[in-house]
C-alpha cells in the first residue's frame, strides 16, 4: 500500500481525526499507515484497522485489539478507547466501508498519476477468480501484477485488492461482484478499468436480482464504464454478454470456440479456439488462434472443459494490454487453480481421489462440474461420487433447478449421489424420479452424516466430487476427506470479524 497520512485519510473521507498517537509522538494527524485491514488477525505495524460492522459482529470490538497487533490509525463509525479510556488514534467517518471506497479511489488516480497502470475489471456469473488468477499470471511475467487475494470481488474485498498495490504496480486485476444493480457501476467508478471481462450470464443468485435479466443488466455495467480508449472483452459464446457490444464505447474483442462467428463491426477483433478437449486427465486443450493470425496450443492445468472460457478470457484480456502471445501461451501452460476450492484434486494415499469444488455453484457451474466428473470416471474407469450442497440464492426456481440437477447427475450416469442438506434436498428427489434408486442415491440432514457414509463406503480408487454454494459449507468436508482436515469440527470459514463478500454476499 502506499503510504498515507491520517490527515490524507481525514481529507479523502471527510472524517474527523480524534485520539492521540499510541507511540507518543504529538500529532495524530501525522501518522502514517502502509496497509490496511478489516481483521485485527491480519494487522500488521503501521496499519490502519477499518471497523467494518459485519454480519455477526461489529470491526469496532476489535480496535482495540488491532492497536495491539500493530495497527497505528482506525477508520471507525463512532469514538472507541483503548482499556484505560482514552482516545484511540481513529478518524470517524459516517460508514467504513463508504470510506474504504473513497481510499480506493483517491489510491487508484496517485497510482495512475505516478506511471503507467493498466487496471482489468472481470465480471461474471462463474469462473471470474479462476480467470483472475489465470490473468494475474500471464501479466507477473509482463511486470509486477496485484489480483485479488481468493474471491476478495465487492465493496470491501475490492478496497482491500487496492491497497495491496504501490507505485511499482504496472498491472491490477480487480474482480467484480454484484448482488444487485448499480454494485458494479460502484466499483468501476472506484477503479475505472482501461479493460472489462465479461465471462457470462447465469442463473446465479438470480432470487436476488429478480431474474436473469436483471444479472445481465448488472454484468453490462462494466462494459458501459469502459471509455473510448478502453477494451470490452466479450463472450461471443453466451447470448447475453454478446449482445452488452451495443452498451460500449470501448473497442471491442471477443473470444469464442464458435468457428462461425463473425463480429458486426469491422474494427473488432476476435480471439479464436480450435481443437477444444479434455486430456485422460481432465486438462483443458486448446488452440488459440490470436486476432494477428498466430496460433499456439495451450494444455491447461485446471480441470474440466468448461475452464476453456475462462482461458480464452484471460488470452483475450492480456492480448488488449499488448501481452505477446508467445507470453500468454507460456503463462497459461499447465497452470494449475491458484485458489483454493475450485476443481481442487487430492490424491489419497489408499488411491480414492477428491475434487473439492465447493466453493461457489449454481446451476451451470454445477452441471459443468458433473460433466467433468462424468468425463474422468470413463476415462480412468472408476466408481464416481457426487457430494452435493444446496445452491443458494436462486429464488422461487430453486426446487426446480435442485432437481434439475439430481436428473442429470443420473444421465452422466453419476453412480453414487450424496445430497447433503434440506436446501438441497430436490436433487435427491429429482435423481430417484430418473431412476436412480436403492443406495444409488440417497439424503443426509448434516455434512457429518456424509463424512460417517463415506467413511463406511469410499473404496480405493473411488473419485469423490465435493460441490455446493459457499454457504454450505462442503469445502470443509471436502477437506476432511481429502485428509487436509481430521478434526471433525469443520473449521472456521475464513470469514473473520469483519467478514469479507466473497460467494454472493456476497457477490455473484
Amino acid at each position: 500500500m502506499i503510504e498515507l497520512t491520517a490527515a490524507e485519510i481525514a481529507a479523502i473521507t471527510r472524517g474527523r481525526i480524534i485520539g492521540e498517537p499510541t507511540d507518543g509522538s504529538a500529532d495524530t494527524a501525522a501518522v502514517t499507515v502502509n496497509s490496511a485491514a478489516t481483521d485485527s488477525r491480519e494487522v500488521i505495524p503501521g496499519a490502519l484497522f477499518v471497523a467494518k460492522p459485519g454480519e455477526k459482529t461489529d470491526g469496532h470490538l476489535f480496535v482495540p485489539r488491532s492497536f495491539t497487533a500493530g495497527a497505528v490509525l482506525a477508520l471507525t463509525e463512532r469514538e472507541i478507547t483503548d482499556d484505560a479510556g482514552r482516545l484511540l488514534p481513529q478518524v470517524i467517518v459516517p460508514d467504513a466501508v463508504e470510506a474504504m471506497g473513497a481510499i480506493a479511489a483517491d489510491v487508484v488516480a496517485r497510482l495512475r498519476a505516478h506511471g503507467p497502470l493498466s487496471v482489468v475489471g472481470i465480471t461474471g456469473s462463474a469462473g471470474k477468480t479462476t480467470t483472475k488468477d489465470l490473468l494475474a499470471g500471464i501479466l507477473a511475467q509482463a511486470g509486477p501484477t496485484v489480483a485479488p487475494v481468493g474471491s476478495y470481488n465487492g465493496e470491501v474485498g475490492v478496497p482491500l485488492t487496492i491497497f495491496n498495490a504501490d507505485f511499482d504496480t504496472r498491472y491490477l486485476v480487480v474482480e467484480m461482484g454484484a448482488t444487485g444493480l448499480g454494485h458494479i457501476t460502484y466499483l468501476t467508478d472506484m477503479v475505472k478499468p482501461d479493460t472489462g471481462v465479461v465471462l457470462g450470464v447465469g442463473t446465479a443468485h438470480a432470487g436476488e436480482f429478480g431474474g436473469v435479466d436483471n444479472i445481465a443488466r448488472a454484468k453490462g455495467e462494466l462494459v458501459e464504464a469502459l471509455g473510448a480508449d478502453g477494451t470490452a472483452i466479450i463472450n461471443a459464446d453466451d447470448p447475453r454478454v454478446r449482445q452488452m457490444d451495443a452498451r460500449t464505447t470501448a473497442k471491442l474483442l471477443y473470444f469464442t470456440a464458435d468457428a462461425g462467428f463473425s463480429p458486426a463491426a469491422a474494427d473488432a477483433e476476435v480471439l479464436r479456439a480450435t481443437e477444444v478437449r479434455t486430456n485422460a486427465a481432465g486438462h483443458p486443450e486448446l488452440t488459440v488462434r490470436f486476432p494477428d493470425g498466430t496460433e499456439s496450443r495451450i494444455v491447461s492445468g485446471l480441470i474440466g472443459i468448461h475452464h476453456a472460457t475462462n482461458l480464452l478470457a484471460a488470452a483475450s484480456a492480456a492480448w488488449s494490454l499488448g501481452i505477446s502471445a508467445e507470453l500468454i501461451t507460456s503463462g497459461l501452460n499447465g497452470r494449475g487453480p491458484a485458489s483454493r476450492w475450485r476443481m481442487e484434486r487430492t490424491e489419497r494415499p489408499d488411491g480414492v481421489t477428491i475434487i473439492n469444488d465447493a466453493y461457489n455453484a449454481n446451476p451451470e457451474s454445477m452441471r459443468a462440474a458433473l460433466r467433468t466428473l462424468a468425463e474422468l470416471g470413463r476415462g480412468e474407469g472408476r466408481r464416481t461420487w457426487a457430494v452435493l450442497g444446496e445452491m443458494l440464492e436462486l429464488g422461487e426456481d430453486s426446487i426446480h433447478e435442485h432437481d434439475a440437477i439430481g436428473r442429470t447427475l443420473v444421465r452422466l450416469n453419476i453412480a453414487k449421489l450424496i445430497v447433503v442438506g434440506t436446501g438441497a434436498r430436490a436433487m435427491h428427489t429429482g435423481a430417484v424420479m430418473e431412476g436412480s434408486w436403492g443406495d444409488e442415491s440417497m439424503f443426509v440432514e448434516t455434512p457429518e452424516d456424509a463424512y460417517k457414509v463415506l467413511q463406511r463406503d469410499l473404496q480405493p480408487g473411488d473419485l469423490v466430487l465435493f460441490k455446493s454454494s459457499n454457504g454450505a459449507g462442503l469445502r470443509h468436508l471436502g477437506d476432511r476427506v481429502a485428509l487436509r482436515e481430521p478434526s471433525p469440527t469443520a473449521p472456521p470459514s475464513g470469514v473473520a470479524e469483519t467478514p469479507i463478500p466473497a460467494e454472493g454476499g456476497i457477490q455473484s
